[in-house]
């Protein structure tokens, strides 16, 4: 699995690298989940300069997005 380092600004947090890297905060679990930044989960605001790794994560298909109840009709 594949991916790179994305490096801080001061002032990120998880959720806005998510969204930088990946479009959308709901991939911050991806961050979370990489082994490479297990010494990084202690920190709330970064400062700059820290590497984070974004492992490469697969789209989910657009129908996934919806939830069942609004298909329902």
């Amino acid at each position: 699995m594949g991916g790179y380092y994305y490096t801080t600004k001061s002032g990120d947090m998880w959720d806005y690298i998510a969204w930088k890297v990946y479009g959308a905060e709901r991939f911050v679990e991806a961050l979370f989940l990489a082994k490479e930044n297990r010494e990084l989960l202690y920190i709330y605001i970064f400062s700059a300069g820290v590497k984070v790794w974004c492992p490469y994560v697969e789209e989910e298909d657009a129908d996934d997005e919806v939830p069942d109840w609004r298909n329902e009709g």
